[in-house]
């Protein structure tokens, strides 16, 4: 009788609320659609340009793939600042996302056109889509759940799976209609898999009537804008100073660095300098010591995020042509795709997302350590013993000309695992910590730090043509681990210095879940 006269929102299934399963499938098909193009970008880059023939590429080499690769995929989340803003500010995360999809949608269609305008007009469509819709679903996602709801962490563990299981149907499905009919149809069946999303999200707006809305008269003035955050720049001489010293020599390179990248380098450290600016003046703004002390926490967090994916994030530029150009494929007969190596990632966490999740509920529950920073941490090393395995796969090509499929399967293993600990968890943590008047702000922020990692694994991917791929790997692995270690020893000041915000976590009564926002927080 209770489940009757509950209103459509409030409703459960499987002990989490309705909405988290819409956001899933909502980004389970947008996942779909970015990791089935993902999956084909570099190779599609670097492969042989043929007369008439679908499976002609634009016979780049692997540097310039590499290049515009880390380029792409640092502006797809480094939009995302933006994108936070936008919804923070004027039009809440609901709208966002669903012009996000839009854009998402109309960027894939557009790729499936065989010209090279088309290709660059897509990309440039999916960069502001994903930047409208990546922060402010995931702010969604925590706004289904009340403060020390224990069930936040799991919530966010269900909500990656829909991203893996999206991810893993993309990297199978995308790339064998790209082997067989050719680049532009894997890149449309990516589109259709974005626009199912955006139905689904539109469905489902009925079960996310108490999450996303627009920013209410009252938030607003609780609020400061971003005129008013770089007002104060020019009153702080200290902030100031760091600023313009990024500034003048982000100009120093646009005119003395070598190469075709040397002015989106410059425009690189233009922006990093005004992010730098905007984090320094919401510190200045922050109400108590306890909020300035958690935001040094989230700005070491931020470092962590970035070290990972830079490592992390070579599993869609460098070890995917390592798949396509070093490694026998051979299986039963047939030649394995080099686009279905993505898929291990994403089918280890399906497979073993919810017990990792678990394994870490129960850790805390008897008192071990099991808080965010040390998962994060621990996710880092995990990681990077998977380069282990892409050191043995480099010292069999090198004396046998091929490597083994199963050091790819290994390595990727090993990646899962720490992403596992690392990212819904990062996700979480922000939610718990970032200052709540710029919640959907700091979550752009999370994303750009994402973006950034993977411009980092873009320009460490370039160097492999020259410093091998031996030593690029064998340099992962050490200096992942090394910085994991590092982050563990410092573990305990940190923790004091987040204030009990993971402490008192619990079970919440949906009866007293009505009518929140995350906002509220």
């Amino acid at each position: 009788m209770a489940d009757i006269i509950k209103p459509t929102y409030k409703k459960e299934l499987f002990g989490h609320p309705v909405g988290l399963y819409v956001l899933f499938f909502t980004e389970m098909w947008e996942r779909f659609s970015y990791y089935g193009m993902r999956a084909l970008l570099t190779l599609y880059m670097t492969a042989q340009t043929l007369e008439n023939n679908p499976q002609s590429g634009l016979g780049w080499t692997a540097t310039e793939a590499l290049a515009l690769y880390g380029w792409y995929t640092m502006l797809v989340y480094l939009m995302s600042i933006p994108g936070g803003f936008i919804a923070d500010r004027y039009i809440g995360q609901k709208k966002a996302v669903t012009i996000g999809a839009i854009l998402l949608t109309a960027g894939h269609a557009v790729l499936a056109i065989d010209a090279i305008w088309a290709y660059y007009t897509g990309l440039g469509l999916v960069i502001l889509g994903v930047g409208m819709l990546k922060p402010n679903i995931s702010t969604m996602v925590g706004g289904l759940y009340k403060q020390n709801d224990i069930r936040r962490d799991k919530g966010f563990s269900i909500f990656y799976v829909g991203i893996n299981l999206g991810s893993f149907t993309a990297s199978l499905s995308v790339g064998l209609v790209a082997a067989i009919y050719g680049w532009h149809a894997g890149f449309g069946l990516a589109g259709i898999g974005m626009a199912l999303g955006l139905l689904v999200y539109l469905y489902g707006q009925r079960f996310l009537v108490h999450v996303g809305n627009e920013p209410t008269v009252e938030d607003k003035s609780n609020d400061i804008s971003l005129a008013t955050l770089f007002g104060q720049l020019f009153k702080s001489p200290l902030q100031l100073v760091i600023v313009v010293v990024i500034v003048v020599y982000a100009i120093y390179a646009g005119f003395t660095y070598e190469g075709a990248d040397s002015w989106g380098f410059g425009i690189l450290y233009i922006v990093l300098a005004i992010i730098a600016g905007l984090m320094m003046m919401i510190y200045k703004n922050l109400n108590g010591q306890i909020e300035k002390d958690r935001y040094v926490v989230l700005l070491l967090s931020l470092l962590m995020v970035i070290v990972f994916w830079g490592c992390f994030e070579q599993m869609g530029g460098l070890m995917n042509l390592y798949a396509e150009e070093k490694t026998n494929r051979m299986f039963m007969g047939m030649e394995v795709p080099a686009a279905w190596f993505q898929g291990a990632n994403a089918g280890f966490i399906i497979l073993f997302s919810v017990l990792v999740a678990n394994i870490w509920a129960k850790r805390k529950l008897k008192g071990k350590a099991a808080d965010s920073l040390f998962k994060m941490a621990t996710g880092v090393i995990i990681m990077g013993v998977g380069f282990v395995y892409m050191v043995f796969a480099s010292m069999e090509y090198e004396a046998n000309g091929s490597s083994a499929m199963y050091w790819l399967v290994l390595a990727y293993f090993f990646h899962t695992m720490g992403e596992l600990c690392l990212s819904p968890v990062s996700l979480s943590f922000f939610t718990k910590l970032a200052p709540a008047r710029y919640m959907a702000l700091m979550m752009g922020v999370y994303w750009a730090a994402t973006g950034l990692g993977n411009k980092v694994a873009g320009v460490i991917g370039e160097s492999a043509s020259n410093a091998g791929e031996l030593n690029i790997f064998g340099g992962l692995f050490i200096f992942a681990v090394v910085f994991g270690l590092l982050v563990l020893l410092l573990i305990k000041p940190l923790r004091r210095l987040t204030h009990g915000a993971e402490d008192k976590e619990t079970v919440i009564d949906d009866n007293e879940n009505e009518g929140f926002e995350l906002a509220d927080h």
